[in-house]
């Protein structure tokens, strides 16, 4: 496989860009070899041991790791805050970080002394409160390489922040983290890299300033005097000196460069490429390829949980009314669009576009942050904390609700044990399948003991096979679950398998709040309709049936009043298909022709399209198919009982 990047065969670069290309090279290469050129190599140690030097390099060291810490504490909540939090004039306060970058050093240190002089803003205050004087000082070398440095650190980091999806920091508040644990746990550790990086560049550049050091604090020896200002020195006295102090500081400014080089960039919290990750789970790992186990018999059942009845009030784009009893689960199935992720969102207070009064049996959560509402949240692709083990991630939540690490470490084990992952708990998320990472999301929020628990499409991402053995064991422990669940999903099987009621939504509005077998025999939305895999035509009620809206008419044997605006539903199984017109009973037949066959289990199914009707799905055996020849383009006639039809209000 050709490598990305690489160069195909026979292709050149054009001239008119190669030659300014490799002059831009040259322009940036003469200068690192004349110092290269002229270092005195016979001399070098000798110039780099003086004492002038040594002490030099010490203090730069001191002042370089001062400004460095000096930046970490300041720069990374400034980051943080500039990628995380929305607030008038944060292009005017970015633009204040990016000001050191481009501002002459020199200027920085006149402005420098102008706040801190002793003549400046905060200068005399300084001096007469503390007693602090920072021009021609230790302290002011440090806070004049912090000024030039911190940029660094700052728009590394918030590059990286911006880079790091809030799903995960949103999933570690769910499980009962606060905004510092969160911060401190998830958000750190996933933004290393572009932390390193920026800490790294910051340092380099602190140990090289020059220009705001000498305006602000001067150049007094063993104060103030870095290595960059005893080049300057050296200069006028021993050139050759300066040139090896110079060559020192090239040298450490090179390893730093090739250190970051490619090291430290890509996405937050996985940082090798594709090939690598799906190594971790590939043929060769038979954890990932083998069925997925079932848990150990002898584990005792879970004590019985506090019931936790729910009601909700949801304000917004998305206005309902919710009640349901402990132990109820419900799916939230509708188009894209419809509101679904913002009631869940809404309902963990993460999203401004709607507002739930929400109250978890006595209590009443709506005022609570979401790490303090007892609402567990699996997103769709679990979230797993990519620099936690799988036994980590599911002890996160315990941890955040102050568990001694032992009693939470055994309690995470037994949650895996009992979704049949417990042999995984020591590896992490990239070394897991789809399977085993969902079912270690599943048991990192029942681990976390919620009140409520909402799974967003949390098997979407999994192969048939794999989706029915965790939706089985799914199944199994939201029976042991006491409060309420709440499952996003577009999939009709775990509807029906799994929920107890079905809540339709569309618009941000409630089309259908039933069980499930009420809503799969007369669904009032053609896009559930269609979800289980039924024709849906929205017409208007006629005395004998309906007046499709897309041109027709449709006998049906129950009609409704006339004028009520309805959905006929007829089941693909339902629908006749003859290659001549049918003569008998049905009353309902057209013509058309064969668009699209495609394959559902044992049967194919058939989308024909018709001038007198909607385009149609019918269901037929391939046997069928073969008797009456039917491929793509045919011409059949299609025809319905009006038995079969059935009229739903809407």
């Amino acid at each position: 496989m050709r490598r990305p990047g690489r160069r195909t065969a026979g292709a050149r670069a054009p001239l008119l860009l190669t030659v300014p290309a490799l002059l831009a090279v040259a322009f940036l290469m003469l200068p690192l070899a004349g110092i290269l050129v002229r270092t005195s190599w016979g001399e070098l140690g000798a110039h780099l041991t003086a004492a002038a030097t040594t002490e030099a390099l010490r203090l730069s060291l001191l002042v370089s790791l001062w400004a460095l810490g000096l930046s970490l504490l300041l720069g990374v909540p400034l980051a943080w805050l500039l990628a995380r939090v929305p607030f008038r004039g944060k292009a005017f306060v970015r633009s204040l970080v990016l000001l050191p970058m481009v501002l002459p050093p020199t200027v920085g240190g006149v402005a420098l002394l102008l706040a801190f002089g002793r003549r400046g803003l905060l200068g005399p205050w300084l001096e007469d409160t503390f007693g602090v004087t920072l021009p021609f000082h230790t302290s002011g070398a440090v806070l004049a390489a912090t000024f030039v440095a911190m940029p660094f650190l700052v728009i590394s980091l918030e590059g990286a922040l911006g880079g790091l999806r809030p799903r995960y920091e949103e999933t570690a508040a769910s499980l009962g983290a606060s905004p510092v644990r969160v911060f401190l746990t998830v958000t750190l550790p996933m933004v290393a890299p572009g932390l390193i990086a920026g800490a790294a560049l910051t340092w380099a550049r602190a140990l090289g300033e020059f220009g705001a050091t000498i305006t602000f604090a001067g150049n007094l020896p063993g104060t103030t005097q870095t290595l960059p200002l005893q080049v300057y020195l050296l200069l006028q006295d021993s050139p050759e000196a300066a040139t090896s102090v110079s060559l020192l500081l090239l040298a450490i400014a090179m390893i730093v460069l090739i250190a970051l080089r490619g090291r430290w960039t890509g996405t937050p919290g996985d940082h090798r490429d594709p090939a690598s990750r799906a190594a971790d789970v590939g043929p060769e790992d038979p954890a990932a390829t083998a069925p997925l186990p079932e848990p150990a018999p002898g584990l005792p059942r879970a004590s019985a949980p506090e019931p936790w009845p729910l009601h909700a009030d949801v304000t917004g784009f998305t206005r309902l009314t919710l009640d349901a009893g402990p132990g109820t689960t419900i799916a939230v199935v509708g188009p894209n669009g419809a509101g679904k992720t913002t009631l869940l969102r809404a309902l963990l207070g993460l999203t401004p576009r709607a507002h739930a009064a929400l109250r978890l049996g006595d209590d009443d959560v709506t005022a609570l942050p979401p790490h303090r509402r007892g609402v567990a949240w699996v997103p769709q692709d679990g979230a797993l904390f990519p620099h936690l083990s799988a036994l980590a991630n599911t002890a996160y939540g315990l941890r955040a609700h102050g568990e001694p690490r032992a009693a939470a470490r055994r309690a995470a084990q037994d949650w895996l044990d009992r979704l049949g992952v417990g042999h995984l708990a020591h590896r992490k998320p990239a070394q897991l399948s789809g399977g085993q990472a969902q079912r270690v999301a599943l048991a990192r929020a029942l681990a976390a003991r919620p009140r409520l628990l909402l799974l967003d499409e949390p098997l979407a991402a999994l192969d048939q096979t794999t989706r029915a053995r965790v939706r089985h064991t799914l199944r199994r422990h939201l029976a042991e679950f006491g409060g309420v669940c709440l499952i996003v999903t577009h999939d009709p099987v775990e509807a029906v398998s799994l929920a107890d009621r079905v809540l339709v939504l569309e618009d941000g509005r409630v089309l259908q709040d039933e069980p499930p077998a009420e809503v799969t025999r007369h669904p009032r939305s053609p896009w559930v309709a269609r979800m289980l895999g039924r024709n849906a035509w929205p017409g208007t009620a006629t005395a004998d049936g309906l007046a499709l809206a897309g041109g027709g008419h449709l006998v049906v044997a129950e009609p409704l009043p006339a004028g009520t605006d309805a959905l006929a539903v007829i089941a693909p199984e339902a629908v006749s298909v003859h290659r001549e017109r049918p003569t008998g009973s049905p009353r309902n037949v057209w013509p058309g022709t064969v668009r699209e066959i495609t394959s559902a289990g044992s049967r194919l199914r058939l989308l024909i399209t018709s001038a007198e009707a909607p385009d149609l799905v019918a269901e037929i055996t391939p046997g069928a198919a073969a008797d009456l020849g039917i491929a793509d383009g045919s011409t059949v006639w299609t025809s319905v009982k009006a038995t079969e039809a059935t009229a739903v209000p809407l």
